[in-house]
């Protein structure tokens, strides 16, 4: 067995350090490169499934369209009201369950990525029969969408509500 002196230990040491030290950058760069960013397919395919969704009245899928930590704010009027995911899923819900012919349209334009962000207007339009009237619900919205395992879903959106 061959015993080192301090020289030789210092240089096996940092040897062995600039070795890892690449092996850690280059472990960063792989997992930066793999790292998803938003593209505008992407946000074209979350409005393509949340017209889906919610023509279906599927609000399992249209939860899937919605982070967990989103926030939605709705003014009308000049009054405003804020709405998190579990709020806005529940009042969704109660309006298809009060209303027959149920209708969703979106239209999304001006989008600007950012990294793993998009941020976009997003026009919906939701129409529906209730007590025998028709009532159009139209929203114009700056959206904030953010990748969630490969996909765009809904984190922010500033709303302004017109009711026809």
């Amino acid at each position: 067995m061959k015993i080192l002196g301090k020289n030789s230990f210092l240089a096996l040491f940092i040897r062995g350090a600039s070795i890892t030290s690449l092996a850690i950058a280059a472990s960063t760069v792989a997992i930066s490169a793999q790292a998803a960013t938003m593209t505008e397919g992407l946000v074209q395919g979350y409005a393509a499934a949340m017209k889906s969704a919610a023509n279906s009245k599927n609000i399992n899928q249209v939860a899937n369209l919605v982070s967990d930590d989103a926030l939605i704010s709705l003014s009308r009027k000049g009054k405003s009201t804020s709405l998190d995911k579990d709020a806005y899923l529940k009042l969704l819900q109660k309006s298809w369950n009060e209303a027959s012919n149920y209708n969703y349209d979106i239209d999304i334009s001006n989008i600007v990525i950012t990294g793993s962000q998009a941020k976009a207007n997003v026009n919906t339009v939701e129409s529906w029969v209730k007590d025998g009237k028709r009532v159009s619900f139209v929203t114009n919205s700056r959206t904030t969408l953010t990748l969630s395992t490969g996909n765009a879903v809904l984190l922010r959106a500033v709303s302004q509500v017109t009711i026809d």
